[in-house]
């Protein structure tokens, strides 16, 4: 049966995901990145094209300070469709322990085999640990259901589709079909951000904005990469950008991607 959706476990992988002792606390965060660099990743303009983090964010949101599995289980699931490993990986232990979602045991072995696609060290144990836990039916379920949510989820799919959008966002803004670096260097981007309760505009350099690790395909990805395998050597993350602004994240105009 579906838990109860306030009832939030103190499980091991998200105590590793999300929880200061293991990560950056907030203000060491603070110290590792610039302020403005959190007020990028942070904002409605950098978010609403990047879904990813978007919906990973709003997930945490709701799962850790809104107490809400339900809804955070709904935002990790959006996220895994842009290739985000961290979010695959909640969402299978949500399925694992029917916090947010019906409890599914081999379900949840396919989601976690999703996120460790790429090899993290982290989310590879759990797969294996998951995987001696399920009799030989479940077993068989489970690699029945990965066929399915690789053909949807999985990096060959899921990255291409991330991709467009940040292609699709930087051609935008630059007015340039491949992005002009130029122009990037005399911009300055306005950002949102809450000042004493009062909505401000925050100036900075563009390329601060367009680093090629935000929007170019293949630094992204590395990038992304070493956020995960980064936060078992103490790198900060997204999610402690999020607890060093202690804010929920921006909301888009688009809640559906």
């Amino acid at each position: 049966m579906m838990s109860s959706k306030r009832k939030i476990p103190c499980i091991p992988l998200f105590m590793w995901l999300f929880s200061a002792s293991c990560l950056v606390g907030a203000a060491e965060a603070q110290q590792k990145r610039p302020m403005l660099e959190q007020e990028i990743m942070t904002s409605e303009a950098f978010l609403s094209s990047h879904p990813d983090l978007m919906n990973r964010l709003r997930g945490f949101h709701e799962l850790e300070n809104r107490k809400e599995p339900v809804r955070a289980a709904n935002y990790f699931r959006r996220a895994a469709r842009y290739a985000d490993k961290t979010s695959q990986a909640i969402y299978a232990e949500m399925l694992w322990t029917g916090n947010g979602v019906k409890q599914d045991k081999p379900a949840a072995y396919a989601w976690m085999d999703l996120a460790a696609e790429r090899g993290y060290k982290d989310f590879l144990p759990v797969r294996e640990r998951y995987w001696a836990g399920l009799d030989e039916a479940q077993r068989k379920a489970a690699l029945d259901i990965g066929r399915k949510i690789y053909a949807e989820y999985g990096d060959e799919v899921a990255k291409p589709r991330m991709n467009l959008i940040m292609r699709r966002t930087l051609r935008k803004m630059t007015g340039s079909r491949t992005g002009s670096k130029a122009l990037a260097g005399t911009l300055e981007v306005r950002i949102p951000g809450p000042v004493g309760g009062f909505a401000s505009f925050i100036k900075l350099p563009g390329e601060m904005f367009y680093r090629d690790e935000y929007w170019d395909p293949k630094e992204y990805w590395i990038w992304k990469d070493q956020n995960i395998e980064g936060a078992r050597r103490g790198r900060v993350t997204a999610s402690d950008i999020y607890e060093a602004n202690n804010k929920p994240p921006a909301t888009g105009k688009d809640d559906n991607q």
